[in-house]
């Protein structure tokens, strides 16, 4: 008897194509959670790199400003943009600064002074 039992499952086991092998519901369910964290990781690397060569310039910021001692959400974007500047001029800085000492000391620079401290006035208020 034993043999005639195998004997029909190795049949049907060879009408059946390989690919439709039936799973146990536990075999399905393990499977499904396995997968699942995989397709979601591969999912977000590939759009955080669309992002990453479709990003303009400077992007518009639609974050909800959060104020408590100042405004977090101005400060950090601040900070940002000036480590961002420091980064791509980081060999001309020293020049510039020296143009800004020349310009000062040249025939423009009663005009900075004055501009300077119209901006003073305004950081004021």
């Amino acid at each position: 008897m034993a043999k005639k039992k195998k004997a029909r499952k190795a049949t049907k086991a060879a009408k059946r194509p390989a690919a439709k092998a039936k799973k146990s519901k536990k075999a399905k369910k393990a499977a499904k959670v396995r997968k699942a964290p995989r397709r979601a990781v591969a999912k977000k690397s590939k759009r955080t790199a669309a992002k990453a060569k479709k990003r303009p310039a400077k992007k518009a910021r639609k974050t909800k400003d959060i104020i408590g001692e100042g405004n977090y959400t101005a400060s950090r974007e601040f900070r940002q943009d000036q480590e961002a500047f420091v980064r791509a001029n980081r060999s001309r800085i020293p020049q510039m600064g020296k143009d800004a000492e020349t310009a000062l000391e040249g025939p423009e620079g009663d005009e900075l002074r004055q501009a300077e401290d119209e901006a003073r006035a305004h950081a004021r208020d």
